[in-house]
């Protein structure tokens, strides 16, 4: 075990939406060392945490807690990151056996907001809440929204136009609640309370695409109304931390709360992106620093779309890499494909220039600042081969031409890569 120097972060289940997020928030920290661990082996946080453990058993099975303890021990984990609503209510419930501290807020408050229906009855004197309505035909106004009393995002809910439909529905869950229908837009208001109960940050946003339950285009707003219902919140429920609730408008305007939740929001990098850092704030208030709070005040909106990411099952020790329409691109560097050379500097590989250009090279490679970057480069004319060129056989080609890729496959058959395949070199562990 090497000399520990700064906090050790564990974030659990570190493949989820909200650990991806909190790993995109924290991994340029310099106060912190970060680790994601998983239940299951296919998850995407793989793929981003350098530190990285699997197959723990789920939250509610035995041999949970010995099982992360473990781990905690082992790597002296400081603070655990839920980031999953049961295991924000189960870590809650469980600080007394476990070997780190969780960062969140109390468990009565965690219980509460687990539950919609006892989130509507705790607020229902101070706040908005959805109608809910029994089963009998007589007290329901169609159509009818059908959601789970304890679920998160968008799973298991439907919207019923009938009783037949109801009663369809209830048949497959009958704990589902039977609400209002709300079409009106859909609000996230992502919110930060320090160690004080104060609350420092309010942020309203409007849900202007849905994809699963989650926001994937949101943008600010400015509404007091928000500010007022975030405050009320805050003074009956004891939050620590980030936290945001979600609400919708009725067709009268009217504001409507839908849920609460004492953790980190998916899309809360709106806001980080605006100088919010909910996941390293609610980690530096733990460590009962006196935090100063702004956001940014210029226009920003937010558009979220699947990303790749990949790993290869081979090791290379050199690059050889055209210039012209591979790395330099309608007259300007590809910054993808710099970003990638700068990766394998980092790593100790070693970068070749095997190019074709006409003219002078050194003048191009200083006008673009890339002189410095290669081992090697060559420049060949037409009657010169790139691959005989390439020495090492730990190695990969990249280059747009198919024809030079084939001529190197084929001869020394190493991995060849043109431009738009590349991103499946990049390491985005942290």
């Amino acid at each position: 075990m090497e000399k520990k120097d700064k906090v050790r972060v564990l974030v659990f289940p570190c493949g989820s939406e909200i650990g991806l997020e909190i790993h995109e928030a924290l991994k340029w920290s310099t106060y912190l060392d970060l680790y994601g661990a998983s239940t299951v082996p296919s998850n995407h946080g793989k793929y981003v945490y350098k530190n990285y453990f699997e197959n723990l058993p789920y939250v509610d099975e035995v041999g949970f807690f010995n099982n992360l303890n473990n781990i905690l021990d082992e790597y002296e984990i400081d603070f655990i990151y839920p980031a999953h609503d049961s295991v924000v209510v189960k870590l809650s419930e469980n600080l007394g056996i476990l070997r780190s501290k969780v960062i969140g807020s109390p468990v009565e408050t965690c219980k509460i907001c687990r539950s919609k229906g006892r989130t509507y009855d705790f607020f229902r004197e101070s706040l908005i809440v959805p109608e809910i309505f029994e089963s009998s035909a007589e007290e329901l106004k169609f159509p009818v929204f059908l959601k789970p009393d304890i679920g998160q995002g968008s799973k298991g809910v439907f919207i019923a136009h009938s009783q037949q439909e109801v009663d369809f529905f209830k048949e497959k869950n009958n704990s589902l609640i039977m609400m209002e229908y709300l079409p009106g837009p859909e609000y996230t208001v992502d919110c930060f309370t320090d160690r004080n109960r104060v609350l420092r940050f309010v942020g309203p946003r409007e849900r202007m695409r849905i994809s699963n339950g989650i926001s994937v285009n949101t943008h600010p707003i400015n509404d007091k109304r928000f500010i007022d219902m975030a405050n009320i919140i805050n003074e009956k429920l004891e939050f620590r931390g980030g936290w945001f609730f979600q609400t919708k408008k009725k067709n009268n305007g009217d504001i409507v709360l839908l849920e609460v939740s004492p953790r980190i929001s998916g899309s809360m990098g709106l806001y980080r992106n605006m100088g919010v850092n909910f996941p390293l704030l609610s980690i530096f208030d733990r460590l009962d620093f006196d935090l100063e709070i702004y956001a940014n005040n210029f226009s920003l909106e937010m558009d979220r779309a699947l990303l790749s990411r990949y790993k290869v099952n081979f090791d290379y020790g050199h690059v050889y890499i055209d210039l012209d329409d591979t790395l330099i691109f309608k007259g300007v560097v590809n910054q993808w494909v710099i970003a990638f050379l700068y990766q394998c500097l980092n790593k100790g590989i070693k970068i070749h220039l095997l190019s074709r250009h006409k003219g002078g090279l050194k003048e191009v490679l200083q006008k673009y600042r890339l002189a410095m970057i290669f081992d090697s480069i060559e420049n060949l004319d037409e009657s010169q081969e790139k691959v005989d060129y390439i020495k090492e056989n730990s190695s990969i080609f990249i280059d747009d031409s198919f024809s030079e890729r084939q001529k190197v496959f084929v001869k020394l058959g190493i991995p060849t890569f043109d431009v738009n395949s590349i991103f499946c070199l990049v390491d985005w562990r942290f």
